[in-house]
């Protein structure tokens, strides 16, 4: 499989073993779909509940298969990559340790907040330095930060 730009190493570590294991799961149940439920109607339930279950699993492939081979866009990357860390001064004085991450998924489970390249905090950030105040939406209304410090991944 390529290297998709966007995804750390653990993260695309991660999405193949999780497809792996989708696959065996659905697999599993697939034979078991073309049974004849001539059974009774608790029968009937528990395969309709397996075709519930073989929907699900293959929704969840396909999004594994699209951020494995999709990723971020390279506007993105280009803007602000995966791996850059950002310190920001909010408002309130407070300040926060981000990192960014091109998906969700990517989110670390450390002290520090994950920020994706598409947010509105993001797309704030690109382009920007150290010392900048930016603007951006929040579901409150427009809310403004200092970058206090911004490193670029190494």
């Amino acid at each position: 499989m390529t290297s998709t730009p966007g995804l750390s190493p653990a993260t695309r570590a991660r999405l193949e073993r999780e497809l792996e294991s989708l696959r065996r799961q659905r697999e599993s149940l697939a034979p078991r779909l073309g049974e004849d439920p001539l059974g009774d109607s608790a029968d009937q339930a528990d395969l309709l509940e397996r075709a519930e279950v073989v929907s699900r699993l293959d929704r969840r492939i396909t999004e594994v298969i699209d951020l494995l081979h999709g990723g971020p866009s390279a506007e993105q990357e280009a803007g602000l990559p995966s791996g850059t860390r950002v310190t920001l001064r909010f408002d309130d004085g407070s300040t926060e340790d981000m990192t960014v991450v091109g998906v969700a998924d990517e989110a670390e489970d450390d002290d520090t907040s994950s920020l994706t390249a598409d947010s509105p905090l993001g797309h704030a950030l690109v382009g920007r330095s150290e010392g900048d105040t930016v603007t951006y939406r929040t579901p409150r209304g427009e809310a403004t930060a200092q970058i206090v410090k911004l490193t670029p991944p190494e």
